[in-house]
């Protein structure tokens, strides 16, 4: 495996970077509107067996 890139290093691993912290992030807001949306549903779901 060769991961010599030369002068396109920067580019190559910069690109690879950028998308790695892309979809963390997309993971780490999914994760908390999961989360926001499962406290509202529990909350409709009690107010509902209330009635």
């Amino acid at each position: 495996m060769d991961l010599d890139m030369g002068k396109y290093a920067f580019y190559v691993w910069g690109a690879y970077g950028a998308t790695l912290l892309g979809l963390g992030a997309l993971v780490v807001i999914s994760l908390r509107v999961q989360a926001q949306r499962r406290m509202v549903l529990e909350a409709l779901q009690a107010a509902a067996e209330t009635q």
